[in-house]
């Protein structure tokens, strides 16, 4: 049996700092941002991270791609 996935929707997240707990540690939230190609490579998504970065004011921690796929029986 052989199984496809497909790609439907790709979208990036960047965690965000929000506040900082009682300890004084940072908190972080995620900053979701999608229509993302579906072929877009790591690289050119890490840029485009990075540039979003630098125009926020709140400290960012790390940087995620997450994806959406679908799976057929071929």
């Amino acid at each position: 049996m052989a199984v496809t996935k497909t790609i439907d929707s790709v979208s990036l997240s960047i965690e965000v700092q929000k506040a900082l707990d009682k300890a004084g540690d940072p908190i972080y939230t995620k900053k979701t941002f999608s229509g993302i190609k579906t072929d877009a490579t790591p690289e050119n998504v890490y840029a485009v991270a990075d540039a979003i970065k630098g125009v926020m004011e709140a400290n960012t921690r790390d940087y995620f791609i997450n994806e959406s796929s679908s799976l057929a029986n071929a």
